[in-house]
């Protein structure tokens, strides 16, 4: 009985010492995935699960990077994010990426999301699949631009939906726009001129 007992609880604290070392390492390899990257090395899958995003092919044009969700106050800043795209579509790629980690205010799933965004709002503009843009889930292109030591221009905490990242056509941090910022103001505007 004590040698079961022994066994049971042995087996027990290496399954606990393996499944910590595995969050490191999971932790660390996410990080892996962004340091010493550029904004055009990274990707994002699509929301409709068919495609992989992959940065690369928007050099040459800025890059709007929008925290998105479908019940927020923000949520009409969809269509100033749709006139944008379709205004400065020469010069200017809009990616939206869903999230419901402010006030749980995106919580579809993927079809749900994109019915909405097409239904409500006639999107045509690039939406990633449904991610954390911050705390420990946190997607790696989120960790790019977020962190002053990938980005190489500032550190940025998302504090809620909608918040707003400018990226050049070289893939450079240029700005980061809170919520209030309406996709169409002047500063974010005079970037496109």
């Amino acid at each position: 009985m004590k040698y079961k007992f022994l066994i049971i609880f042995t087996l027990s604290i290496l399954s606990f010492i393996v499944c910590g070392f595995k969050n490191i390492f999971q932790q660390a390899n996410q990080i892996n995935l962004v340091k010493g990257k550029t904004f055009h090395e990274l990707f994002i899958n699509s929301l409709d699960g068919k495609s992989k995003i992959d940065f690369n092919q928007f050099k040459g044009k800025k890059v709007l990077c929008v925290n998105v969700a479908s019940a927020c106050g923000y949520t009409y800043q969809y269509e100033g994010l749709e006139n944008l795209h379709r205004k400065y579509k020469e010069k200017l790629i809009v990616v939206g990426f869903p999230c419901n980690q402010f006030g749980g205010q995106e919580p579809g799933s993927a079809e749900e999301i994109l019915d909405f965004c097409n239904k409500k709002y006639g999107v045509t503009f690039v939406l990633s699949e449904k991610i954390d843009v911050r705390g420990e889930k946190q997607h790696p292109v989120y960790q790019w631009l977020c962190q002053q030591t990938n980005n190489g221009s500032k550190d940025v905490e998302v504090k809620w939906n909608f918040g707003k990242f400018l990226i050049d056509e070289n893939g450079e941090f240029v700005e980061y726009f809170s919520s209030k910022i309406k996709p169409e103001d002047e500063e974010i505007i005079k970037y496109l001129r």
